[in-house]
């Protein structure tokens, strides 16, 4: 633990581990399975990369989410880590690069999605990769118990039997009892295996759920209560943006955003929120995923959560600062009954998933026994349009596919330009003798980017590239287009478009590898899922920090005296108390008169503020007065 230290020093600046990040480092370097759950913002990528530092070997990441995976990697690239990811819609000499470099001791962190796992590609190399450890993120995606099943995440127990002597890491913020125990066995746990559980209780966090007539009324009162920093969740791209120019037209600093967005306009919103420039976002759940920012006062939904998983993450992005905040949902009686058809929409009929399936294949031209692993740029809307489906309807379609290992469907994918010399130093060098024309452009690159470009895929910019090239950016862009056809380069050009890419190899719909069973079982269970939300919203006796407590399977706690249930339960305790006190000062006064002192002595409060609370109150009502010695009596 001593080298974990250091590391951590070191890397990430941080003098200490908090609890319990270093008994979950002690038990991985022991070689322990581990299941670690810990809320949002509770520094799980720590728990993975100290000991993946430490042990010898590169540490494989399991991840389902690109964007997260990326950012983790250009952040340990910024550390001075050697790290790179891999994932659906790269291309196969980029793929093979990088497992080339895992296998080859080039790479300290490998971060894979986990629909590469069973290909040929990855489990050839991987079987003779040095493995320090596999590293499980969003551990809840193996479990059908988990509110976001992943089939694809039962190939890590597969790949374990290729690497039996690596210890695994399970990580997820929100997982119920149930999901907990379905991880443990899916993941092929060996004995003496751990489980570290951080209490759901966030001490700073007041969970608030107001029912209103007018939501944004609410809203706006919400915002000038709570100062700071703010979230406001809602359901759609267009009720994003309608709510942003809302509140700014109502003086609030409001940006909006959500996966529609070109990248690049979404990196702006997100770097000029978190650098303070405007208070609030306006989003849909695609925002706030591996966003860092500490000082966040206010989360509020505008619309109903699909679960209480995915609310208490999102919920919590709030105080991380550990300073007061507060997690607040707004609701009418409307919006339950939206929820609930919701929830049936996205549970579509199997009949109606195989009519989209068939329609995907003849979109794409697939052939029968074809497609397995092919990467494709996806307009749905233009799709829904060519084969009369609603656009909504086909999302939901692509999710109950996805969610049975069918395909994997990104509707936020980006990629960045990428570039690779695929040649050796020697051929580069004959080629620039050889073709002149195109020596001065190759110097260039070298020049901007370096040797790096001979070893990785280097993100580059088309138009800097230009500039220093002294030639138009269409100049630029066949330039490299042509190197890449002769195959001196790798050039792929950015994407910013959804992608799906298929999982198998086409088949009548009828035929697909999809168990009945379990599909009726996943609607049932998301529909229970359904109505823990709205027993929460609805609920007003229990405090609702333990009503999240409970659901994850945390039985013993006090209540938090801070959400709303708590706060008006002490009001009405106030207002009872309070009353008590003014019957028993009547009582004493219908006898006789007496000074204040001597009625408190009389009376003996609990609370003397209550007792004064008592007589303002009484005095305000004209049911008792001072006579013209300072004594009380009954009007």
């Amino acid at each position: 633990m001593n080298e974990a230290l250091r590391i951590l020093q070191s890397y990430w600046g941080y003098t200490q581990f908090r609890s319990p990040q270093d008994e979950i480092i002690d038990t991985i370097l022991k070689g322990n399975d581990t299941l670690a759950l810990l809320p949002t913002g509770g520094g799980k990528s720590i728990c993975f990369q100290v000991p993946g530092m430490i042990r010898e070997g590169v540490c494989i990441v399991i991840s389902p989410l690109i964007a997260l995976m990326k950012d983790q990697v250009e952040n340990l690239k910024k550390r001075g880590i050697l790290a790179e990811a891999i994932y659906s819609g790269m291309s196969f000499r980029e793929i093979d690069l990088y497992l080339n470099n895992a296998l080859n001791g080039g790479l300290k962190f490998l971060y894979v999605s986990p629909e590469r796992l069973k290909t040929d590609i990855f489990l050839e190399r991987f079987k003779n990769m040095q493995v320090s450890l596999l590293a499980v993120d969003e551990a809840h995606c193996i479990s059908q118990w988990g509110y976001d099943f992943r089939p694809s995440y039962l190939e890590i127990a597969t790949i374990r039997e290729l690497q039996p002597n690596v210890p695994v890491l399970a990580l997820t913020a929100s997982a119920t009892p149930e999901a907990q125990a379905d991880i443990i066995e899916k993941l092929a746990f060996r004995k003496p295996y751990q489980r570290f559980f951080k209490s759901f209780k966030r001490d700073n966090i007041s969970f608030v759920v107001r029912k209103t007539d007018n939501k944004e009324k609410k809203l706006l009162d919400v915002l000038k209560k709570v100062p700071g920093t703010a979230i406001v969740y809602t359901r759609s791209r267009k009720r994003s943006q309608e709510l942003a120019s809302f509140l700014n037209t109502h003086g609030f600093s409001a940006l909006f955003y959500h996966a529609g967005l070109k990248q690049e306009i979404r990196n702006e919103l997100q770097d000029a929120w978190i650098q303070n420039k405007n208070r609030i976002m306006v989003s849909t759940n695609a925002f706030g995923m591996g966003i860092d920012k500490p000082d966040v006062r206010l989360v509020v939904h505008m619309d109903l959560p699909e679960n209480l998983e995915a609310y208490y993450q999102e919920a919590g992005r709030a105080g991380r600062d550990g300073k007061k905040s507060y997690a607040t949902v707004l609701y009418d009686l409307a919006d339950i009954d939206v929820l609930k058809d919701k929830t049936a929409k996205s549970n579509p009929e199997r009949e109606y998933v195989d009519r989209v399936y068939t329609a995907l294949m003849n979109y794409f031209q697939i052939a029968m026994g074809a497609g397995e692993g092919e990467n494709y740029d996806f307009d749905l809307a233009e799709f829904s349009d060519r084969f009369h489906f609603f656009s909504h309807e086909v999302f939901h379609a692509l999710k109950k596919l996805e969610e049975n290992g069918i395909l994997t469907f990104n509707e936020s994918y980006y990629s960045p330009s990428l570039l690779h010399i695929s040649v050796d130093k020697g051929r580069l060098y004959e080629f620039q003798v050889a073709q002149a024309r195109f020596d001065f452009f190759i110097k260039v690159l070298l020049r901007m980017y370096g040797g790096v470009l001979l070893s990785e895929y280097v993100k580059i910019h088309e138009k800097q590239l230009a500039e220093a090239a002294k030639v138009s950016l269409k100049e630029c862009m066949d330039l490299l287009q042509h190197l890449s056809k002769m195959q001196i380069v790798d050039y792929q050009p950015k994407k910013d478009t959804p992608q799906i890419t298929f999982l198998h190899r086409r088949v009548e719909a009828k035929h697909l590898p999809i168990d009945r069973q379990k599909w009726e079982a996943r609607r049932a269970l998301l529909e229970n899922k359904m109505q823990a939300v709205v027993n929460y919203v609805q609920q007003q006796e229990l405090c609702r920090m333990l009503v999240m407590m409970h659901y994850f399977g945390e039985k013993d706690g006090e209540a938090c005296g801070q959400c709303d249930v708590c706060i008006d339960k002490k009001k009405t305790l106030h207002e009872n108390e309070t009353h008590h006190l003014q019957e028993v000062i009547i009582k004493i006064l219908s006898s006789e008169s007496m000074t204040i002192e001597a009625l408190e002595e009389r009376v003996n409060p609990e609370d003397t503020n209550e007792f004064s609370e008592a007589i303002r109150v009484l005095l305000e009502q004209n049911m008792i007065m001072y006579d013209d010695i300072w004594k009380l009596r009954l009007k």
